[in-house]
């Protein structure tokens, strides 16, 4: 079956452009857009889309909250939320990742990156691209924990390899680049990661990676 796309944007063109590129795929069917927040809250409760693509800043209601809405606890269906930022990256993408997103996109990428982060979303996945990852978090190096605050409890019910695992999620590493790095399979990369979410309560690499960076595992910046 299609995935079933909404659009979210205050700009018109820019959701004609999106609708345009995304029907062109046969495995994606754009059913609705809205021009805000609170319109959004109304399709998706209406439409029951797959994947919201959704735009940050907003009139009425903003991304940030639609998200927290959309995939919070009192959710009324299964939407995923792909949020879309601009070059120099909106300054609430952080919290739209903690508010439940599933990941995050440029507004100025290419067509066939924004059908595949469709289909990477909508697939349960999260949308991690690692250059964009770490632009993001050492731009908000400010924001986010300096590395001396005491470690979450919740961390110490990690293995050692569990946590070398999250740290190199939290760079923006692939499954393939970890195994590299630690000479193990792609598979036992896959298995830590799940321990890792599982353990710590979290739903995807994108939280996992604003965990270690909140929690001070992670240093913005840091090789």
């Amino acid at each position: 079956m299609a995935i079933r796309v909404l659009l979210v944007d205050d700009q018109p063109l820019l959701r004609t452009g999106f609708r345009m590129i995304l029907e062109a795929e046969q495995d994606i069917a754009v059913v609705g857009e809205a021009g805000d927040g609170l319109q959004a809250l109304d399709q998706v409760r209406a439409l029951q889309p797959d994947v919201v693509l959704m735009d940050i800043r907003m009139p009425r209601m903003d991304g940030v909250e639609a998200t927290r809405q959309i995939t919070g606890p009192e959710r009324d269906g299964p939407a995923k939320v792909l949020v879309l930022t601009t070059f120099d990256l909106d300054e609430y993408v952080v919290e739209a990742l903690r508010a439940g997103a599933s990941g995050f996109l440029l507004k100025d990428a290419p067509a066939n990156e924004l059908v595949q982060a469709i289909r990477v979303v909508a697939s349960g996945e999260a949308m991690l691209a690692p250059s964009i990852t770490r632009r993001l978090l050492d731009k908000y190096a400010t924001h986010l924990p300096s590395g001396e605050e005491p470690v979450p409890d919740t961390l110490h019910t990690l293995t050692d390899r569990e946590v070398e695992v999250l740290k190199l999620v939290a760079r923006g590493l692939s499954n393939a680049e970890i195994a590299a790095d630690l000479f193990v399979s792609e598979t036992t990369v896959k298995t830590h990661v799940g321990h890792v979410l599982t353990k710590l309560g979290l739903r995807d690499r994108v939280q996992a990676a604003v965990y270690a960076y909140e929690s001070g595992l992670v240093r913005p910046g840091a090789q």
